[in-house]
């Protein structure tokens, strides 16, 4: 692999720091309504915080920092030994290595994006903005490396790569209404939208429109033509799907554990998409043929 002394500087460095950060998120903290910590304000535009009131996660809201911890946790549990196994299977030189670990860098840069930019500021900013950069420029390395060669050759023609394509470009369409819906009803209202609490903007949702719908737009229409391009690029958005997806799953769990109202299309949506995502992973992964 291209780049190999690089991405592994960086992923070693991405793994110490997401293991640090994710822990002491997990474990900092007592949390709403112990020892009488959490406190409620207005905010500027008169909607009701209540604030989490202890830990690092201290000056956010019980909705966010029960997502916040819910992804600390998959993070953890799931995003740091996937992102160890497969700089192994890379170093390797398995394919299916490269894949997972270009798709789990891409998790990595999504979520410490939305932990730079959403979370309010607290004593791991500069430890986010490592995390943010390590793994976008460690992404950006291995994509090139994959780039280099015809990743079309490393994947069975049994790919139901029509299929694949059509789950991407349904799930971004899904994920598009509902954001906008979102918005169309706070501008029909002259209200800020549900759930932006004291926060200055909707960074998940601009990242998401902007890039995930974007992004999973042109692989669906590639892969579905089967252009090389859509080969290397349904991999890499599959595993950070399905990383992600699973992350979003816990935080509905989260918030629902903490008393957090979610929407109905939210709670049976993201799982169910979740699920496609698992199931279009394993098909991806098993019509891989490794060289030699």
């Amino acid at each position: 692999m291209g780049y190999r002394r690089s991405v592994g500087i960086l992923t070693g460095l991405i793994i110490i720091l997401a293991i640090a950060a994710s822990g002491y998120g997990l474990l900092s903290g007592q949390g709403p309504g112990e020892k009488g910590s959490s406190e409620s304000f207005t905010s500027i535009r008169g909607e009701k915080v209540e604030l989490y009131g202890s830990g690092i996660y201290k000056n956010d809201s019980i909705s966010v920092v029960a997502q916040a911890k819910a992804q600390d946790g998959v993070t953890l549990v799931l995003g740091v030994p996937l992102l160890l196994v497969s700089l192994v299977m890379s170093f390797r030189g398995r394919v299916r290595g490269r894949l997972l670990l270009a798709g789990a860098l891409g998790y990595f840069t999504y979520t410490y994006a939305s932990y730079s930019f959403l979370s309010m500021y607290n004593n791991l900013f500069l430890i986010y903005v490592i995390l943010f950069s390590s793994s976008l420029f460690a992404f950006i390395l291995t994509l090139l490396s994959l780039e280099k060669e015809k990743v079309e050759r490393f994947f069975r023609p049994s790919l139901p790569a029509q299929s694949i394509g059509l789950f991407l470009l349904f799930t971004s369409l899904m994920i598009m209404l509902l954001w906008l819906g979102r918005l169309a009803g706070s501008y029909r209202q002259g209200t800020a939208p549900e759930g932006l609490e004291h926060y200055s903007t909707l960074v998940i949702q601009a990242l998401d429109l902007a890039i995930v719908v974007p992004l999973s737009s042109i692989t669906g229409v590639l892969l579905i033509r089967r252009r090389p391009y859509g080969y290397l690029l349904a991999s890499v958005v599959i595993v950070k799907a399905a990383a992600l997806l699973t992350s979003i799953t816990a935080m509905i769990i989260g918030m629902l554990r903490a008393g957090v109202s979610v929407s109905t299309v939210e709670l049976i949506a993201f799982p169910a998409f979740n699920l496609g995502a698992i199931v279009c992973l394993y098909l991806v992964l098993s019509n891989v043929q490794e060289p030699g």
